[in-house]
């Protein structure tokens, strides 16, 4: 039986009216006071904490059950790591966790350093491996809707890799070619040099993509999940949060309620411009008019102007599906 640890780390700030989520205030084009921001990130960051230890806690709970059953398996001890820099702000951040009371697991602290975040990253990587972790998945306090099957099945993973002899790579990104959600074990040959620190315009996610096939690395990709910086980003998680306390009746889903809580308690509504795109169904399969049918009154009294864009989408569409028979009939002939 063979025995390894393997952590998770959240990166976060403390909490501070002027030092996260800005972009979302009213200086920066937001609806937020500073304050408001803060207590913001503050809901996500707990919401984030308390997913990913119930995530590792289902996978120590498997892996007891296994041992138990099978001596002869790898015995596996799943950590919690928050890191936080500078230094002055450990004692910060562990106060941030005291403020609301006993948690599931014991929260162990790292400072991490560096002049850029991908040196910043690459110190609190090599802390854990110096530690004796095999392995890390890394998160950040800004994903209320991260999915703790992410971060199962990012470990299964890394564990997978690792016992095929490939050590490997897992990530997920987020809405602006970012990620979500990163990890690999201490004999990866990669780490985050020139992926978040680029000066070329290059997307961290292309440029994992370009260390990983460099190196030959095998990798493991979930879907991604949304940060949260943007007044609009806020909007997208809001509606996902909505529909995952909904959904959470019915599957085994952590719901992100302190975030949801403050923003309904704060009055914050979603709303969308209406729809004026015109999109006729009754025009796709015929030309111009259904079979048999009269031309409803409301397409009736389109201007010359719309019927001409729907013809002419109508024939774009014509096109389009003879272009799919011809290669389909290519294919078998």
């Amino acid at each position: 039986m063979a025995e390894k640890k393997h952590a998770l780390l959240i990166f976060t700030k403390p909490p501070i009216s002027g030092l996260v989520k800005t972009r979302m205030t009213t200086e920066y084009g937001g609806f937020l006071t500073m304050e408001q921001a803060a207590q913001f990130y503050k809901c996500c960051f707990y919401d984030v904490c308390a997913m990913g230890m119930e995530a590792i806690a289902e996978l120590q709970q498997e892996n007891d059950a296994a041992v138990a059953a099978d001596p002869s398996a790898d015995k596996i001890t799943y950590d919690f790591f928050c890191s936080t820099t500078p230094a002055e702000s450990v004692p910060k951040v562990r106060e941030l966790f005291e403020e609301v009371g006993p948690w599931y697991m014991d929260i162990h602290y790292l400072s991490d350093t560096g002049s850029t975040f991908d040196e910043h990253f690459n110190d609190a990587c090599q802390q854990l491996f110096d530690l004796g972790y095999e392995s890390f998945v890394a998160i950040g306090g800004d994903v209320p809707t991260m999915p703790k099957g992410h971060i199962k099945q990012a470990f299964q993973w890394l564990d997978y890799f690792q016992a095929q002899g490939t050590p490997g790579f897992v990530q997920a990104p987020c809405q602006e070619c970012g990620t979500s959600l990163v990890g690999y074990s201490f004999n990866t040959p990669i780490d985050h040099t020139g992926i978040y620190y680029n000066m070329d315009g290059r997307p961290a996610l292309d440029g994992y993509v370009e260390k990983l096939q460099e190196a030959g690395i095998p990798s493991a990709f979930f879907d991604p999940v949304a940060d949260i910086d943007e007044v609009t980003d806020l909007a997208h998680s809001l509606s996902c949060m909505k529909a995952i306390r909904e959904a959470a009746k019915h599957q085994p889903l952590f719901v992100p309620h302190r975030t949801l809580n403050w923003c309904e308690f704060m009055g914050i509504q979603i709303s969308t411009p209406p729809n004026d795109n015109h999109d006729p169904r009754d025009y796709l399969d015929g030309n111009g008019e259904a079979p048999g049918e009269e031309v409803p009154a409301q397409q009736a009294d389109l201007s010359p102007e719309e019927l001409q864009r729907i013809a002419k989408g109508m024939t774009a569409i014509q096109e389009e599906r003879q272009k799919g028979f011809e290669y389909e009939r290519g294919k078998y002939n």
